[in-house]
């Protein structure tokens, strides 16, 4: 009896002295973390890419009213500069690059005004504020457009009318009355030169954008 007794106390002194030595189980780390939102303008990879980290890239934003175009002189994701001062890129290889249309139109905070290209490449061009009143090439007449300042816009070589004489934009007077762009009058077509001048409410700040598919000049003036 004494001898079970003491094989009991044995028994339950080695069952302390082992819960006494285990270890608690440290708490698991749960695995599945719910995934972070991709940056916004992020563009996807895709097949073999896919399996390598992500590029996050910002998309160039294509201002409206112009469709987006396959090659355009700004970079991805650059805004061109707003400016009162001269614009002017040289360029003069022959032949001369034809004018075929010019259009305008108003944005939210500028204007537009659009010359259209015949073919793959832009004239040269120069753009400048001028002192008014500025003179046709044709016939020596002054000209002072409305508004309170005149935005002057040139091109080399170009043309703005067929080998036959006939002219490639029939109105030499647009007349749109927007908040900034007034009006536009050409006032040259003549050895190489096409010129014209946007009378505009206020000597605003203007930037350019040389676009393509189809070849276009773009003149943004800001309200």
């Amino acid at each position: 009896m004494r001898l079970r007794q003491g094989l009991c106390v044995l028994g339950l002194a080695g069952g302390l002295l082992g819960a006494g030595c285990e270890k608690p189980e440290p708490p698991t780390v749960p695995m599945e973390v719910p995934a972070a939102s991709p940056p916004t303008n992020t563009v996807p990879r895709e097949g073999v890419a896919a399996a390598t980290p992500p590029v996050h890239r910002v998309l160039a934003t294509v201002d409206a009213g112009v469709r987006p175009d396959a090659t355009s002189s700004s970079t991805p994701g650059a805004e061109p500069a707003w400016t009162t001062e001269v614009v002017e890129k040289k360029r003069g290889e022959p032949p001369s690059i034809t004018l075929r249309s010019v259009r305008t139109g108003t944005h939210e905070g500028y204007d537009r005004t659009v010359f259209e290209f015949e073919g793959p490449r832009l004239p040269g061009y120069h753009l400048a504020y001028v002192k008014t009143p500025v003179q046709d090439c044709g016939s020596g007449n002054d000209v002072t457009p409305p508004g309170k300042a005149a935005l002057q816009v040139r091109f080399t070589l170009a043309q703005a009318h067929t080998d036959e004489g006939k002219p490639t934009v029939a109105q030499r007077t647009l007349k749109p009355a927007l908040p900034s762009v007034l009006e536009l009058e050409r006032l040259c077509d003549f050895e190489g030169e096409v010129t014209w001048v946007l009378g505009t409410a206020r000597r605003a700040p203007y930037r350019v954008l040389e676009l393509r598919e189809p070849t276009r000049l773009v003149l943004d003036v800001q309200h």
